[in-house]
Formats: structure tokens, C-alpha cells, sequence
């Protein structure tokens, strides 16, 4: 049987051997957290708020300065809230491996995040930070880690709450040793994503829209598990509380 969760599960989990997912949270609005192991590889996806409270609770601070790559879908406050305390963290506990932070052409807010602490820390930083902008690259290599980049549609309503406008936004397809997990981050129905999450051993399918009207911001749960029951096994994240 296609197993599918919603928000009130977390933390979820799922693993094949030594590759595994563990999902803090996905709340709208409020915070995104997940770490992505594969063989002795730490990936970070969307650091939102309390990232390192998890983080730490979880896998401990020499399992945190393994941390190799964040792996940004978009820079709204939920999925990257915790990137300055993460970041700050690492330097405190004197990380000596560099860190890449990969994240969508266009999100201004990593950019500004990075250029704000390395103007507070540059001097005083033990470890590299890298910034990877993604365009149009097509795979990327991380630990033994294959990761294919896909473009998703979300929006963001302008302050009179009428009016939106599309924000950069990616998901990622992470493959190791023949086990593939589809991250689609937050995103309305799209086709990109119906492609890249079909026969995925996990896929990680946001269902954020209130009720069952389709909207451009998110998908409704009928969307989503639309999509999710299309791989091997789902989790339904981002659902409303």
C-alpha cells in the first residue's frame, strides 16, 4: 500500500540502508526543516526556524559540523529562518569543512543573508562558504549524491493582498545508489513536478492551499495526493494546522 502523511506525524522518517530522510517539520508559515543522510553526507534541505534546535536534538553537534550542503527551494521565511543561526552555529563550533549553499537563481533572501554575515563574520569565519545559484544546471554532485534541479510555480500575494507575483522556486531530485527521493518544496500543480516525482522511492509532496480550490500558490490535499500515490511511497507535508 502507498503510504502518505500529513502534518500531524512529525517528525517523519524514511531510510533505505544508509540513505534516509527525517522530516523536523513543514508547517505554512511557520518553519520547514529536513535532513537528507546519504552514507556519511549530511544535506540540509530548507533550514527554516529551529532547524539547529532539531538538528541538535537529533544527530549532535560533530553530526552538524558534517554538514556539507543546504539545498535552498525558495527564500520565504518558513524554509530558510534558521539559515543565520545555522550558519552562526557552525562558526562558533569552529567547522573547518566548507559549506555550499545551493538555492534559485533570483532568491535575493539567501543572497542577502550571505552577504550580511560574511560582512558581521568574514573575518572570522574557520570554514568556506560557497553559494551555488541554480539556472539552468541540470545535475548536481554532492557526496555521491546525484541531485537534478526542476523548476516549480509559486507565488506570493503583494501587500494588498490582491495582487501576486512568482517568486524563484525549485525542487530537487536527490539519488543515491538507485534509491531516488523527489523534494517538490512549495508549489501549485505543475507538470514539472507530476514528471520528476512519478516512480521516486520517496516522494515529499507540499499540499498547503486551504480547502479544494486550486490557487497559485499551493497545491490542495486532492492535488497532492494525486501526485504522491504516483511514487513507490509519499509523505504529504506543508498541510495547514
Amino acid at each position: 500500500m502507498k503510504k502518505g502523511f500529513t502534518a500531524s506525524k512529525y517528525p517523519l522518517r524514511w531510510n533505505k540502508k544508509d540513505f534516509s530522510i527525517h522530516v523536523y517539520c513543514s508547517i505554512p508559515n511557520i518553519a520547514t526543516g529536513i535532513l537528507l543522510k546519504a552514507g556519511n553526507a549530511n544535506f540540509i534541505i530548507d533550514p527554516g526556524d529551529g532547524i539547529l534546535r532539531d538538528l541538535n536534538t537529533n544527530i549532535g553537534t560533530q553530526e552538524i559540523l558534517n554538514i556539507s550542503d543546504i539545498f535552498v527551494t525558495h527564500g520565504h521565511h518558513d524554509h530558510i529562518g534558521g539559515v543565520w543561526s545555522l550558519l552562526t552555529y557552525l562558526r562558533v563550533m569552529n567547522k573547518k569543512k566548507s559549506l555550499t549553499i545551493h538555492y534559485p537563481d533570483g532568491c535575493k533572501e539567501i543572497e542577502s543573508i550571505y552577504n550580511a554575515f560574511v560582512n558581521v563574520y568574514g573575518s572570522y569565519l574557520s570554514y568556506k562558504i560557497k553559494l551555488n545559484k541554480i539556472g539552468k544546471t541540470k545535475r548536481i554532485i554532492a557526496k555521491k549524491v546525484v541531485v537534478f534541479p526542476f523548476n516549480v510555480i509559486h507565488k506570493e500575494y503583494l501587500l494588498n493582498g490582491k495582487e501576486t507575483r512568482s517568486v524563484p522556486a525549485i525542487g530537487y531530485n536527490f539519488t543515491y545508489k538507485n534509491n531516488r527521493i523527489c523534494y517538490g518544496g512549495d508549489t501549485t500543480y505543475c507538470e514539472e513536478l507530476v514528471k520528476n516525482a512519478k516512480d521516486a522511492d520517496l516522494a515529499i509532496i507540499e499540499a498547503g492551499q486551504e480547502g479544494e480550490t486550486p490557487d497559485e500558490m499551493h497545491m490542495t490535499l486532492k492535488e497532492a495526493y494525486t501526485i504522491g500515490k504516483s511514487a513507490k511511497e509519499f509523505f504529504l507535508v506543508h498541510v495547514p494546522e
